[in-house]
């Protein structure tokens, strides 16, 4: 599988997908590489040998500085309104990926590059990354997810004071608040994230794809709705290869061989 351009780097690690965005100097979002990364992934969730997806940025300052602002330089409202319909496409796909996706935030993550790691499941940050919601700062608004992802992650407080008061947090803090789940050394978050896939492999990818519609239903259902539908889930793991391997694996004492079906 290729990426329809040349701004997204894929690289397949075992059980992992590794998507490097890659449109120097800053690693910003734009017409083309938005449609290919949603392309990307819709091509990863047919590939049942895929469990896990990792974003990170190239080189070692920008993980991704958002949107490339000459797009709104004119003014031209049918510009804003396609972008933002490629950039909710985008990272909504992103966010709706089978397995389980993590962002290795390798530096500054600013406005769409942080909603970008705001559609992932899991955030690694090295140490001297940056992180911000600016856009009000030049006139426009996170488009992308970013006004209902970060309140959820982070609390409606934080998110107003990152959003409405435009404050740029680093890597430690984003930590303290919820925004990312971990802080590592610098150049260490792509390894951090590989790692952490490891782990992925050791569950039933048949069961992660569950679970994960059933955690992220938590943010619009009420419980008293989603808990049968928890049960309903359960059940239907039965109709899978992976639920008899799985416990059979454990009660013969070896490690289950996931079919992913």
């Amino acid at each position: 599988m290729t990426p329809k351009t040349s701004k997204l780097l894929l690289e397949i690690i075992e059980h992992t997908a590794v998507v490097t965005i890659n449109n120097p100097p800053a690693n910003t979002w734009d017409a083309e590489s938005l449609p290919a990364l949603k392309s990307l992934i819709l091509g990863l969730n047919k590939d049942r040998n895929i469990y896990s997806l990792i974003l990170t940025g190239q080189g070692s300052k920008f993980f991704s500085a958002g949107a490339d602002l000459n797009l709104f330089a004119s003014g031209d409202k049918e510009v804003g309104r396609s972008m933002a319909n490629v950039f909710g496409e985008a990272f909504e796909t992103l966010s709706q990926f089978r397995g389980v996706s993590v962002a290795a935030i390798n530096g500054f993550a600013m406005g769409g590059g942080l909603e970008c790691a705001l559609a992932c499941d899991i955030r690694i940050a090295e140490s001297q990354a940056k992180m911000a919601l600016p856009e009000a700062t030049v006139g426009l608004l996170p488009c992308a997810g970013g006004t209902q992802n970060l309140p959820w992650l982070v609390g409606e407080g934080w998110a107003k004071r990152m959003i409405l008061c435009g404050e740029r947090i680093d890597a430690n803090k984003a930590l303290t608040i919820g925004l990312v789940e971990e802080v590592v050394e610098t150049g260490c978050a792509l390894q951090s994230a590989l790692e952490l896939s490891k782990k992925v492999t050791q569950q039933s990818p048949s069961s992660v794809a569950a679970c994960k519609t059933l955690v992220q239903a938590a943010r619009n259902n009420p419980m008293q709705q989603s808990l049968p539908e928890e049960r309903a889930l359960f059940v239907d793991l039965f109709d899978t290869k992976d639920q008899t391997e799985g416990v059979n694996a454990f009660l013969e004492k070896r490690k289950p061989t996931w079919k992913n079906q």
